[in-house]
């Protein structure tokens, strides 16, 4: 049992630093709107290139309101509702298995 135990708590800490690089993917992103970054610049081309993928579909469903675009808000209280209860759950599995 111990090795099922191990596989869900690497698992978990897998999943936790995914998205916590994701977390920080979406912060810089939201930096580099309150900025005029240069479209060209590479950095800006990837992390566009990275986070585009999830927030359109947030963007798509809940739309821009008076200008702001609440996506990458909606998107990190996923994360944080992810880390949560998901990656906390696997912890709690590993640990009592």
């Amino acid at each position: 049992m111990f090795v099922l135990s191990n596989l869900i708590a690497t698992t978990a800490t897998i999943l936790d630093m995914a998205l916590g690089l994701y977390t920080i993917l979406i912060f810089a992103r939201i930096v580099l709107s309150w900025v005029n970054a240069d479209p060209h610049n590479p950095f800006v081309q990837i992390l566009c290139q990275a986070t585009e993928p999830v927030l359109r579909p947030v963007r798509r469903r809940v739309g821009i309101i008076s200008g702001l675009d609440l996506s990458p808000m909606i998107v990190l209280l996923a994360i944080v509702f992810l880390d949560r209860v998901l990656v906390r759950s696997l912890f709690d599995l590993a640990q009592s298995l």
